[in-house]
């Protein structure tokens, strides 16, 4: 029992770090309220995350703050490029489902709207954190968010898995969850994405 309390011990250091993870998803939450600013805050959530996957975390407060200002204008451009896709995506969907036609071409468009569909959602899910720990032009981040994603399937599917379970709990089974939200979901992915940048990195200096 004794080892259980132990601030040093496994269990207690998870513990420690879901409840730091409901801290960052109330910091998170407040700075996407201007909505634009949904980037740089998302940004900084991962740059913490991604540190606590390593126990490099230190200050909280001081770290996503630190990334926020750092990665603003970037992050902030990124964003309303994918919002502005994302709004366009929604809109072809509504028009998609509400003109079902039985003919050939109505399918193929389906099957590209799908094939697009999981691309922006491959992007919008490593495009942030890869900006949280590499620096890079705007074209590379979404060129390796794909090439990455595409990559490593099976992660991107656990990545996935772990938003929809999120959205499905909040919205179906406990909704008080959503104050572990985002940021549960962007710690639980860090440890997938901190060893899938590892092995980026390994091998890129190979070459």
């Amino acid at each position: 029992m004794n080892q259980f309390f132990n601030p040093d011990s496994p269990i207690m250091q998870f513990i420690t770090k879901i409840t730091s993870s409901v801290y960052l998803n109330i910091l998170w939450f407040i700075c996407c309220l201007p909505v634009f600013t949904a980037g740089a805050s998302t940004t900084a959530l991962f740059y913490v995350t991604l540190k606590m996957a390593k126990n490099e975390e230190g200050n909280l407060t001081r770290a996503f703050f630190y990334s926020f200002k750092e990665n603003f204008k970037q992050s902030t451009k990124i964003w309303l490029i994918l919002l502005t896709l994302g709004i366009a995506m929604a809109f072809d969907g509504y028009v998609f489902y509400h003109m079902r036609f039985d003919n050939i071409l109505w399918t193929i468009g389906t099957a590209i709207f799908l094939v697009a569909l999981a691309a922006y959602a491959i992007v919008l899910m490593y495009t942030f954190p890869l900006l949280a720990r590499f620096n890079n032009t705007t074209k590379a981040m979404f060129k390796n968010s794909i090439v990455i994603g595409m990559r490593f399937l099976l992660c991107t599917a656990i990545m996935a898995a772990i938003y929809f379970a999120m959205a499905f709990i909040v919205i179906n089974v406990f909704t008080p969850a959503i104050i572990f939200g985002e940021g549960l979901c962007a710690l639980l992915c860090s440890f997938l994405l901190s060893n899938i940048f590892r092995l980026c990195e390994e091998q890129t200096a190979l070459v």
